[in-house]
């Protein structure tokens, strides 16, 4: 399951409200609904796309993939996730994208995975980047944590690459209760909007 930040900040009641009202308003992407499920579980049982991911609803069934998509349905109406596909040219699911958010903590992650044909296209980085600007723009959150399985080179090249923090290694707990080591990063709105200043005067 996703886990916050080990980093906990301070937050008000205001700025809990406004985070969870952002992602409740966010109609920018393709919300996986029940017309997904089956293209997400043709797209997770591929086993090099959803092997270095810890926290999807494993094993992979048509119920597993419609009770996520519903609870994360749920889950958006409170303010706390955002679950959206990405679709080919003929409209099959491509890829996922799974933000889940803790308005209290002012804090956010990401997780996500394209189809293997369109993985190794260079474009890790930049994706990386533009989830951050979203979650810290968009949704309004001051930080984010990531994680990556260690032996999960494009992830960790990705990550580091979009000038996130190591914070060393955590355990990432998945849905079935076993452990999985993980590397580990962070980094705050502040960070991410000093790094751009840099780049943009670069």
């Amino acid at each position: 399951m996703s886990a916050p930040p080990l980093t906990v900040l301070s937050v008000s009641p205001e700025e809990e409200a406004a985070i969870r009202a952002a992602v409740q308003a966010v109609n920018d992407r393709v919300l996986a609904g029940p017309e997904h499920v089956e293209g997400l579980l043709a797209l997770l049982s591929d086993p090099r796309v959803s092997d270095p991911i810890y926290d999807l609803p494993r094993p992979f069934t048509r119920e597993s993939i419609a009770l996520w998509v519903e609870e994360s349905r749920q889950a958006k109406e409170r303010g706390e996730r955002v679950l959206s596909v990405t679709l080919d040219e003929a409209g099959q699911v491509a890829g996922y994208s799974c933000i889940s958010v803790w308005p209290d903590r002012s804090a956010a992650e990401i997780a996500g995975a394209a189809r293997f044909d369109r993985q190794n296209t260079g474009r890790g980085r930049g994706g990386v980047g533009n989830a951050a600007a979203f979650m810290f723009e968009t949704l309004g959150v001051r930080l984010i944590g990531l994680t990556a399985a260690l032996d999960n080179i494009r992830s960790i090249r990705a990550i580091d690459g979009a000038g996130f923090v190591r914070m060393g290694e955590r355990e990432s707990v998945r849905p079935d209760g076993t452990v999985r080591r993980s590397a580990y990063w962070e980094l705050t709105r502040e960070e991410w909007r000093a790094r751009r200043e840099v780049g943009g005067r670069s």
